[in-house]
C-alpha cells in the first residue's frame, strides 16, 4: 500500500468520505446521457467517470483489496 492509497482510503473511509464518493458515483458512473448527447458531452462524461473510478480503485488498495 502506498501513502496516496492510504490518504485516499482515510479520506473516503468516514460516514462524510462514503457520502461524497457515493454522489459522485450518482452524477458519474450512474448517470445516462440520451440518444442526443454531443460527442464532447460524452467524452466529458467518460473522463469523470475514468476519475471516479480511480478514486475506488485507489480506495479499495489502500484498504487491501486485491483488486
Amino acid at each position: 500500500m502506498t501513502d496516496i492509497e492510504l490518504a485516499y482510503t482515510k479520506t473516503f473511509s468516514g460516514v462524510l468520505g462514503q457520502r461524497v464518493l457515493a454522489h459522485l458515483r450518482q452524477i458519474t458512473i450512474e448517470r445516462a446521457l440520451g440518444a442526443n448527447a454531443t460527442e464532447s458531452e460524452l467524452r466529458s462524461l467518460e473522463s469523470q467517470r475514468m476519475l471516479v473510478h480511480q478514486i475506488e480503485t485507489l480506495v479499495s488498495r489502500g484498504r487491501g483489496d486485491k483488486s
